[in-house]
């Protein structure tokens, strides 16, 4: 304790000489909390609007991105051919989201097959669309359109059922069988 006490009393007469002692002006304290009741100007904050601007372009950006091709009304078709349409678009859409969220690097080559293959029944419909705009409704062209839907959502569910045997497969292949 006292190698410490004197190590400090050498620190101090070491800088003796150099300590600051002027005393403040008798005034400081009122001047300090004049400044200190001053108000000060706001400073104005852009960051509000700033997200506001950024929300929207970003907005605009996804929305030009994932444009979706396909006419989302046939205005040329009865009433009975858009909602059957709707109707397996919504089935579709569905299935899609399931195969998006089972994405995995195990799952990623699949994956990505499908959605290639899905490009291919889309090319296909867009086909059959623009045959049932320029010719009018027939059997044939209605028969078509259905059964390119139904070919792709039983093509998404095949993949699906893949992919959750593949898992099941993973999971198992670490047991021991008898």
């Amino acid at each position: 304790m006292k190698k410490e006490n004197d190590n400090l009393n050498e620190l101090f007469n070491k800088f003796e000489n150099q300590w600051d002692v002027q005393e403040m002006n008798s005034d400081h304290q009122v001047d300090f909390l004049n400044k200190l009741n001053k108000k000060q100007p706001k400073k104005k904050n852009y960051w509000f609007v700033t997200a506001i601007a950024a929300s929207i372009v970003l907005m605009l950006g996804i929305s030009i991105f994932y444009k979706n091709e396909k006419p989302k009304e046939f205005k040329f078709a009865s009433k009975e051919t858009q909602r059957t349409d709707s109707i397996f678009s919504i089935l579709i859409d569905n299935e899609l989201v399931k195969l998006k969220e089972k994405s995995s690097p195990e799952n990623e080559q699949i994956i990505n097959d499908a959605l290639k293959q899905m490009k291919v029944f889309d090319a296909d419909y867009q086909k059959i669309i623009n045959e049932l705009q320029k010719n009018g409704e027939n059997k044939q062209i209605i028969y078509a359109m259905i059964s390119n839907l139904q070919t792709r959502i039983s093509f998404l569910q095949t993949v699906l059922k893949r992919i959750e045997e593949n898992e099941n497969l993973k999971n198992t292949t670490d047991e021991k069988t008898l």
